[in-house]
């Protein structure tokens, strides 16, 4: 038997927007029960079952882990970081009880259920535990070597780009990459060589622990998780963005300003996102659709505001490589200002296909909640009656 190698070291190896997410929902709503499903949404070059022996040995070690004081302390310093969060951090530690993994019909299937800000936080680090193991079965060298010169090839393409004086905003790209990375590892060492190659570009990471160790600006606000669990929190249906919205504000108070657009597309955000969502939020992020039509959207939704769009970011997210992302940049970068975080075309760019693998909420408080993307592939809901209410509550066509 090879020797156990843990995926997870350390539990702020995470996206910073599991932490404020989690802080907001400790502070509101923290008797708020959830269940999170495991799917794979491409085709493995392998049945992901065949690694249920190791995602279960990792599992078990995932849920011997605690945060370090020195992970705390650096944590802590985060000015949208509250002292009591830092305290329940401290006790905290996974359960096992609330995860499970099995086969079924050659898929792997993991489940987590439980008080939402106890199995909440499992998402990132079930991720990053299949897409390890799954690459492990490759040969690393060859892997880490075309990893190197595709690295090579990104960074050159960078410092040709010419960002003359006139452009009105910079171009600051941001690594993503936690959640499909080809191994820990080699996010630190794309992270670290972005760092010191094109430090003018590349502005911070989504992964917390590479922020404290390199320095680096960690970057992150809400994903979808948190604006769905409003969809099962007593609010009207009808007033759910808004709620989560407000809730945020009143969370944050200035901080973390950059609200998800793709909840339930991005015409329904916008008929919510009114004059004072729009002064009080910094910007806006794009996940699904096509990301020029999306911001002249924004773009159109500021202006009709008489909000000047060069005060708001514009942040891009959705499957980006370095190609796109400049071809964004071009369209809006003397209009808005703009952001790009870049994941699977970073960490996990070795070679090798990457496994399409999510880790998503699907109840909350026993009611489903779903999302109507602004892309149709990533709409999501295992209950299509509540699917179609929610369409017809927001007047959102069938795609």
């Amino acid at each position: 038997m090879p020797a156990f190698v843990p995926v997870i070291a350390s539990l702020l190896d995470n996206d910073l927007y599991k932490f404020t997410m989690w802080q907001a929902m400790l502070h509101r709503f923290p008797q708020t029960t959830a269940e999170y499903a495991f799917v794979c949404r491409n085709e493995p070059r392998f049945p992901l079952a065949d690694l249920l022996d190791e995602v279960n040995e990792q599992l078990d070690h995932l849920c011997t882990l605690r945060f370090t004081d020195d992970e705390l302390a650096w944590l802590g310093a985060l000015r949208f970081i509250k002292s009591d969060f830092v305290d329940f951090l401290r006790l905290f530690q996974f359960q096992r009880r609330f995860i499970r993994a099995w086969a079924e019909g050659g898929q792997l299937r993991i489940h987590a259920a439980g008080p939402q800000v106890h199995v909440m936080d499992f998402e990132i680090h079930v991720l990053s535990i299949v897409n390890e193991l799954y690459f492990r079965r490759v040969d690393q060298a060859q892997a880490l070597e075309v990893g190197r010169e595709r690295l090579r090839a990104k960074i050159d393409l960078l410092r040709a780009v010419d960002v003359a004086p006139a452009r009105a905003h910079p171009l600051e790209i941001f690594d993503f990459g936690v959640r499909r990375r080809f191994s820990g590892a080699w996010q630190r060492e794309v992270v670290a060589t972005l760092r010191d190659e094109v430090p003018e570009f590349f502005k911070g990471t989504s992964n917390v622990l590479l922020a404290k160790d390199l320095g680096l600006v960690p970057i992150g606000t809400m994903a979808h998780e948190y604006m769905q669990t409003f969809q099962a929190l007593g609010v009207r249906l009808r007033d759910f963005q808004r709620a989560a919205l407000e809730g945020w504000v009143q969370e944050y108070r200035g901080d973390l300003g950059i609200a998800l657009t793709d909840v339930i597309t991005m015409d329904a955000f916008l008929a919510d996102f009114d004059l004072y969502f729009a002064k009080l939020f910094d910007g806006l992020r794009q996940d699904s659709g096509d990301p020029i039509a999306w911001g002249e959207k924004a773009i159109a939704h500021y202006e009709k505001l008489r909000i000047d769009p060069h005060t708001k970011r514009l942040v891009f997210s959705d499957g980006l490589d370095i190609p796109k992302a400049l071809a964004i940049y071009d369209a809006f970068a003397d209009r808005a200002l703009t952001g790009f975080g870049i994941g699977t075309h970073f960490t996990n760019d070795v070679g090798h296909t990457p496994i399409n693998i999510v880790m998503k909420l699907v109840t909350a408080n026993g009611q489903s909640v779903a999302k109507i993307s602004d892309t149709p592939g990533k709409t999501q809901s295992k209950d299509e009656t509540f699917l179609a209410y929610l369409r017809q509550v927001f007047n959102v066509p069938q795609a």
